[in-house]
């Protein structure tokens, strides 16, 4: 009875497809914009948070909370990205169904194709884009995609040198005054230094502060 139903459903014509793939690729990067405010509403918070780690010489923290200041620049990055490819795949969209008014029927894009692969490797938005892989397969607007594989590399290690260059010029900027007072051997030397653990209440609640801030940051990255 289902696939009698299915049979005897009229198939959406390319205007309807066009409409309710921009409407969910707006919907997306209204998602996007969202995102990036929150990350940018605790990445001041964390600001705040490594200067004053920095005053009171406590370059352990302040180092490891850069590094989170970092990766959430980077994450703001590549979700603008994502934003501006979502854009372009509703622009290409726009352009099939002209032609589809000529021809009769959705054409294949190449660009679409580039764009939802690109999409579909993003952790941001890849549950998203592998439904209208789907559907624009279905649509025959792109070949199925077949790639499971999320891009993480923002969080691999191999990215840590890189990252341990980003800290010293983030710190210099944040720490103001502070970190330039230091001579610059022992301010390297403390950048290379892990948080020490203390004994006292008073610092111990500030770890636990610092750990709080670090979860909160990542928690709006993901």
């Amino acid at each position: 009875m289902e696939k009698v139903k299915n049979i005897l459903k009229p198939k959406p014509n390319p205007q309807q497809l066009l409409r309710d793939w921009q409407r969910r690729l707006r919907q997306e990067c209204r998602n996007i914009e969202r995102q990036i405010r929150d990350i940018q509403r605790e990445e001041k918070i964390v600001q705040k948070s490594i200067k004053e780690a920095a005053k009171r010489n406590d370059m352990g923290s302040a180092k490891s909370l850069a590094m989170e200041l970092v990766r959430s620049k980077r994450t703001v990055n590549r979700l603008y990205e994502n934003k501006a490819q979502l854009n372009s795949i509703s622009m290409h969209l726009g352009e099939s169904v002209a032609i589809a008014r000529t021809v009769g029927h959705l054409s294949k894009s190449a660009e679409v194709m580039k764009l939802v692969n690109n999409l579909m490797k993003a952790p941001e938005v890849a549950v998203t884009m592998q439904e209208f892989n789907k559907e624009m397969t279905k649509a025959g607007v792109i070949e199925e995609i077949v790639n499971d594989a999320v891009d993480s590399a923002l969080d691999s290690e191999d990215i840590e040198d890189e990252i341990e260059e980003e800290v010293d010029k983030v710190l210099t900027e944040l720490a103001g005054e502070t970190a330039a007072q230091l001579p610059e051997a022992v301010r390297k030397e403390k950048l290379k230094q892990p948080a020490q653990a203390v004994g006292d209440a008073e610092d111990v609640d500030d770890e636990e502060d610092l750990e709080e801030l670090r979860a909160r940051l990542a928690k709006v990255r993901s």
